[in-house]
């Protein structure tokens, strides 16, 4: 008999302009995230791919289009396991920006530009940090899937695999 999974299945977007990477601070009371600075993104709706969803994303929490990106490169994928909150399967993408665009609000939480140096000061998910060095380190990877597993709010193991 085949067991049921229940996952979660979301994208996460990393956009950059000079410099800068933008956040978004959830304020929403009922988000896990609540507090905690992230990338733009959210959960995938049926039938869509994972760069539909991001490009959808986006723009519900920003204002941004595809159009606007003079980047974009899908980057990797975490496995987030948690006793807490269950499993995510994140689509993780880079993107960049040439100027500072006018940005919308939205009801998730704050837009936020962020200095690149200072992003592993932000309260962020523990393993968030090790997705930074993956995403923005001088010698990053093409593509690697990170799985993360916390106990609770803390990260207890990762295996990080790169290609």
């Amino acid at each position: 008999m085949a067991r049921e999974i229940n996952v979660q299945v979301t994208t996460l977007v990393y956009i950059v302009c000079r410099g800068k990477c933008l956040f978004i601070r959830k304020t929403r009371k009922d988000d896990m995230n609540l507090n905690l600075y992230l990338g733009l993104g959210g959960h995938m709706e049926l039938s869509e791919s994972p760069e539909e969803c991001m490009i959808r994303e986006i723009y519900e929490e920003s204002g941004l289009t595809r159009d606007q990106l003079s980047f974009l490169e899908y980057r990797g994928h975490v496995t987030f396991v948690s006793d807490k909150h269950g499993t995510e399967y994140m689509h993780v993408f880079h993107g960049s920006l040439e100027d500072f665009p006018e940005l919308t609000s939205n009801d998730e939480g704050e837009l936020v530009w962020v200095d690149l140096k200072d992003i592993y000061d932000l309260p962020v998910w523990e393993g968030d940090k090790i997705m930074f060095d993956l995403l923005f380190a001088e010698d990053h990877p093409r593509f690697f899937s990170l799985k993360l597993c916390y106990e609770g709010d803390l990260l207890a193991s990762r295996d990080i695999n790169i290609y």
